[in-house]
């Protein structure tokens, strides 16, 4: 570039005799003993990678650096003596340039944007300040612009928020709730999907909430998933809510990293790592399986009835055979001890009753049919206690029972047999809707509790039936014995519920303290304490 062609500093200050400031070929530094070459002040200016303009009191250009040549396409030549308003263009608000002036005026420095035009007709953004120079006496003598091109700055800024813009209506537009979080679990962007879980499922942030499932589920795959980046999908989770029904979640994620934007991290490159997730609501498509799954379970809980039925008519049957056989043997030792020869045809006719005893006995024992082991897995109470619930539905309406279901939000696992625990909890249910229905009344509940701590989980089965007499609770529990009324009937039922709990290792009592009719409390070991034991 010629800089022959730019008036210097030197020139315009050899011709403007009013500024004084310079009376020696150096300058001393501000605040320094250090004397400056005069012309370094002027190269600077000159060289400086910013518009550069002066003006008079009247704002007409006196010079410009090569800077502003660049920027605004005007040869030095083309503006000098010419007002600063060549640049202007119509599109600035009027507003814009009455505050300029205004500040400017009284002696304060202005800085702001506005739309200047290039020679070549070309609109820019410029980023401008503008500041008086005083004289000796503090006046006004001129002014001293400095400006740059933003428009490319700007435009990648406005890009930068219309994606974002785009990004949130897109996300919002989603049919499925979705959030972001930082690596402290920090919801950094959500949708409207997912603000209405909050009220929906009356949890803070669901977010978290989920997040705390599937750690439990994934255990070390989700460390292993998060330090590779590797992402997850459809992990299906049930949301139990007291007294509505049931909510089914599909749960995806995907890992991401982000180059940190802090001054400090410029060199290091240093990234941060974020997860995308998603929760897609799939009730609709779970209760339609769900009716399908009750229609099978009802057909299957039928059969197992039938056979339990069967087992508990057997064993009641040689229950009762075996009181005669035992007082026929007792009667075959009086007469053996005897040796009367008199009665040796009635013994010898007790002998044989005896053994026609035992071969029927052994007859009905051999017809009892057996039980399929039950395969072992993890499980959740809550959802068998939902499928016992569905399948008790019609027998509550029937008697007009209130159902009061309150389980936990969140229940950990146990280890256990899914179809003896829907036996367990059928019966005692069960056993709940036929005392009510026999004492009747108008107000009839039905009230279940699911709860944990750090070792058990907790189901409650409460009602507000006859309850059981205090010098009965002890019996309950034994073969054969039954509060019911039509006592002509066998009672096997609680036999069966404590044998199912002592398979489980769990615990199972009547509360005492429990006053509105009766209440059985069950008591289930976590099934990580299961697994600790064993080791």
């Amino acid at each position: 570039m010629d800089k022959n062609r730019f008036p210097t500093l030197e020139n315009y200050l050899g011709k403007e005799s009013t500024l004084q400031d310079f009376p020696s070929k150096t300058v001393r530094a501000s605040n320094s003993e250090l004397q400056l070459p005069y012309q370094l002040f002027i190269e600077a200016v000159a060289q400086a990678p910013i518009a550069i303009s002066i003006t008079d009191k009247k704002a007409n250009i006196l010079y410009v650096n090569a800077e502003f040549s660049r920027i605004t396409g005007y040869e030095p030549k083309d503006v000098l003596a010419e007002n600063e308003s060549i640049l202007s263009d119509k599109s600035t608000p009027r507003q814009v340039y009455y505050d300029l002036w205004r500040t400017i005026s009284h002696k304060k420095t202005w800085q702001g944007q506005l739309i200047n035009r290039h020679k070549l007709g070309k609109r820019y953004l410029a980023d401008l300040t503008i500041s008086p120079m005083l004289d000796a006496d503090g006046q006004i003598s001129h002014y001293i612009g400095m400006h740059r091109d933003l428009t490319e700055t700007y435009q990648a800024e406005q890009q930068v928020k219309n994606q974002k813009k785009l990004i949130e209506s897109v996300t919002n537009l989603l049919p499925i709730a979705m959030v972001v979080l930082d690596e402290k679990d920090q919801v950094l962007l959500d949708n409207h999907r997912y603000k209405a879980l909050v009220s929906d499922l009356d949890i803070k942030e669901p977010a978290l909430y989920f997040l705390q499932l599937l750690r439990e589920e994934l255990g070390e795959l989700w460390q292993q998933y998060q330090d590779k980046q590797q992402g997850f999908s459809q992990r299906e989770f049930r949301i139990e809510r007291k007294n509505k029904s049931a909510r089914w979640f599909s749960c995806s994620g995907s890992w991401f990293s982000e180059t940190v934007s802090l001054a400090d991290a410029f060199f290091s490159q240093e990234s941060k790592r974020y997860l995308i997730l998603t929760l897609t609501d799939i009730t609709k498509q779970r209760n339609q399986l769900e009716e399908i799954h009750l229609q099978s379970l009802k057909l299957m809980m039928a059969e197992d009835a039938q056979v339990r039925s069967l087992r508990e008519t057997l064993l009641g049957a040689i229950h009762q055979l075996q009181q005669p056989m035992n007082q026929i043997r007792a009667a075959e030792q009086i007469l053996q001890l005897k040796q009367d020869a008199q009665q040796q045809h009635l013994l010898l006719i007790l002998q044989e009753i005896q053994q026609s005893g035992q071969k029927a006995l052994a007859t009905m024992e051999n017809c009892i049919p057996t039980l399929a082991p039950a395969a072992l897995m993890s499980l959740n109470l809550n959802a068998i206690l939902h499928e016992v619930l569905l399948l008790s539905e019609p027998r509550l309406q029937n008697h007009g029972i209130a159902l009061d279901w309150q389980p936990a939000h969140q229940l950990p696992s146990i280890l256990g047999s899914e179809n003896k625990l829907r036996i367990l909890f059928k019966q005692l249910i069960d056993n709940a809707i036929e005392a009510m229905a026999q004492q009747g009344g108008d107000d009839m509940r039905l009230k279940i509790v699911t709860a944990s701590d750090n070792d058990w989980i907790y189901a409650c089965i409460s009602d507000n039936g006859p309850g059981i007499p205090a010098d009965k609770r002890a019996k309950v529990f034994e073969p054969f014995y039954t509060t019911r009324l039509d006592t002509h009937q066998a009672g096997m039922g609680l036999v069966m519920a404590k044998e199912i709990i002592d398979q489980h290792q769990g615990l199972i009592e009547i509360d005492v303290d429990y006053k509105a009719g009766c209440r059985f409390k069950l008591s289930f070991p976590r099934y990580k304490n299961r697994l600790e034991a064993g080791k």
